[in-house]
């Protein structure tokens, strides 16, 4: 057997019943302890994004960041390839009905994402361990087991930003741009341009990191959502009846399939969690380490604002490339992955659908690659103690240009063993802390 393959095999045991019972099971107390506060509080959320406060967007004290500049890098992690390329396999291996367990994980993805930054903002000022100042390493560090669990759980982090931030990202660039230039444009060319914007980015630090995701995040978003719109628009007459297909396959064992016939339930199940877990990474920690980096000062209203963040990445980003992908009749085209994706929009945009996906793809990559650089740098420095963080930025510049021109299957199938791992520690520590939340959201709502 091949390290690949014993890949697969150890994925597809980790995201089995037993990791998505966890997370429905965790997501189901959460809401009911915390007062349903994803539906509660889903219009305030929207308010604090549109019109923040003055301390959500001012930036004071040794502080990395605003709160407001967290909620942007967080949209930014979870709107990339993972939902382009991750959403297509989840459609070919589950089929139509993953698109409905897509929706399903997203009600438990927000009330995980408020838990998760609430903590990571409430032990600001509070405790710290080693280089953290808040987030999920400062607060592992206060459960059972934290003279390890902080440790462990960033090194975990560390990987799963040089390949599902980094490597992934770079690699579904340089295959579009070759894919949708027949070739023309080779990975080698690819590897380089990404190889100096990421230099470019890191020679500014922090600050330019952050000024650059500021601006590119929400520019891919707009993008996305046009080009989408315009898919489903063109296919107008047959949402109807793929919102009926996608229920119909939610909930059929077996009559139907995606590319290959049989799909089952769990199949199902198992595509929808796990491919949108890693777009919205809601529970991982990922947004606790940004809002972590902040200068919070309101907990609460921090952890409100930032479930929009996994409302977007799942309803709108996820929900949508499935909802091309089914009503443009191609979900069963034998096709994986970003090939699928396009193959939606070449019903619409012809020859040029390939451009459009890998123009979102692009941009959907390069703010990826902009925000994992910092929590890469954060981890290093957690982990050295603050020293050599030039060797950090170097593996990753190292890692952006290997990552373009390798062949990542391995790492795409290591990346869900990685996350549910981390996802299994951060939510321990969500759980553990659990009554502390329930009490803090009782206190806001009176």
């Amino acid at each position: 057997m091949d390290i690949n393959n014993l890949a697969i095999q150890i994925s597809d045991w980790i995201w089995g019943w037993p990791l998505i019972a966890i997370f429905v099971v965790t997501g189901a107390v959460a809401t009911l302890m915390l007062n349903f506060v994803q539906f509660k509080y889903f219009i305030r959320s929207w308010k604090l994004v549109l019109f923040p406060t003055k301390s959500e967007t001012t930036l004071t004290g040794d502080a990395q960041m605003t709160s407001f500049q967290a909620f942007i890098n967080t949209l930014g992690t979870s709107t990339g390839n993972g939902s382009i390329a991750g959403i297509g396999t989840a459609i070919y291996t589950g089929g139509p009905g993953a698109a409905f367990w897509i929706l399903v994980a997203g009600i438990f993805a927000t009330v995980l994402r408020f838990m998760e930054v609430f903590l990571a903002t409430y032990v600001i000022g509070k405790y710290s361990f080693r280089t953290a100042k808040g987030g999920p390493l400062v607060y592992l560090h206060l459960v059972p087991g934290g003279s390890f669990l902080p440790y462990l759980y960033c090194a975990f982090l560390l990987l799963y930003g040089l390949t599902s931030g980094n490597a992934m990202q770079a690699n579904s660039i340089g295959l579009g741009l070759s894919r949708a230039s027949n070739g023309m444009i080779e990975p080698i060319y690819v590897a380089f341009a990404l190889t100096l914007f990421v230099i470019y980015v890191l020679m500014g630090g922090a600050k330019r990191i952050l000024q650059i995701s500021d601006k590119l995040v929400p520019f891919k978003v707009a993008v996305f959502i046009v080009s989408s719109l315009i898919v489903l628009i063109y296919h107008g007459g047959a949402i109807l009846g793929a919102l009926a297909l996608i229920w119909q396959s939610a909930f059929t064992p077996s009559a139907i399939g995606g590319a290959a016939l049989g799909v089952t339930m769990q199949q199902a199940i198992r595509s929808g969690f796990s491919r949108s877990l890693n777009a919205h990474e809601a529970g991982l920690g990922v947004a606790g380490t940004f809002f972590g980096a902040s200068n919070s000062k309101e907990p609460m209203n921090d952890s409100i604002m930032s479930m929009l963040g996994a409302f977007i990445s799942t309803y709108v980003v996820c929900f949508m490339v499935a909802l091309c992908i089914i009503v443009s009749g191609v979900w069963s085209n034998g096709l994986n992955s970003t090939a699928l994706t396009i193959s939606a929009f070449n019903t619409v945009f012809g020859v040029y659908g390939g451009w459009v996906v890998t123009f979102c793809a692009a941009s959907f990559g390069l703010g990826v690659m902009v925000s994992f650089a910092f929590i890469v740098h954060e981890c290093w420095n957690f982990l050295t103690g603050g020293r050599f963080g030039k060797v950090a930025y170097l593996i990753y510049i190292a890692v952006t240009f290997l990552g373009t021109l390798a062949k990542v299957d391995l790492i795409w199938n290591t990346n869900d063993i990685v996350n549910g791992l981390m996802l299994l520690i951060n939510l321990y520590g969500m759980v553990w802390f659990l009554p502390v939340i329930r009490e803090s959201v009782k206190k806001y709502i009176k």
